[in-house]
């Protein structure tokens, strides 16, 4: 027997088809953010992750639709050498095959251009991240992720 607290900080027994469904939403988040910095984004990884109307938003950009999903994140990271993206564990709660979920988020991007003292320029962000999850016929699969930048440091890529 599991107990948990909700929203409301009241405690409440929890299963574990709950337990595991939250531990899949969460993954699922999880694999998303280390994705971008360490895999090739193409189809597959859209469709490992992504419901097919999924949406992703940023503070100053958005997509609708697993159709293109992966090229979006590519075209996005490619402003930058490198990125390394740290969440805190993810909240989620989750109700009659759908799930919620919001965690915290620090991202650090390495600028293509070096410091004149050869040191790399960094974009950090903080971040507050909300989302959606279904449940699908091949599993949990992200249909919603909502960005809010809290604080930034550094200077944003150059519009090309």
């Amino acid at each position: 027997m599991t107990f948990t607290r909700t929203s409301d900080e009241s405690l409440r027994e929890i299963g574990e088809p709950e337990i595991e469904s939250r531990a899949c939403v969460a993954a699922l988040l999880d694999r998303y953010l280390v994705s971008l910095d360490q895999e090739e984004l193409d189809a597959g990884w859209a469709a490992g992750l992504f419901t097919p109307d999924a949406v992703v938003a940023f503070p100053i950009s958005r997509h609708e639709g697993i159709e293109g999903m992966a090229d979006y994140h590519a075209t996005a990271l490619s402003a930058f050498a490198a990125t390394m993206h740290l969440s805190s564990p993810a909240v989620v709660e989750v109700r009659d095959g759908t799930a919620a979920l919001r965690a915290n988020l620090m991202s650090t991007h390495v600028h293509h251009a070096a410091a004149q003292d050869g040191a790399p320029q960094l974009f950090t962000t903080g971040t507050s991240v909300r989302g959606s999850a279904r449940r699908t016929a091949h599993g949990w699969r992200l249909s919603e992720l909502t960005f809010r930048l809290v604080w930034s440091q550094g200077s944003p890529p150059r519009k090309a």
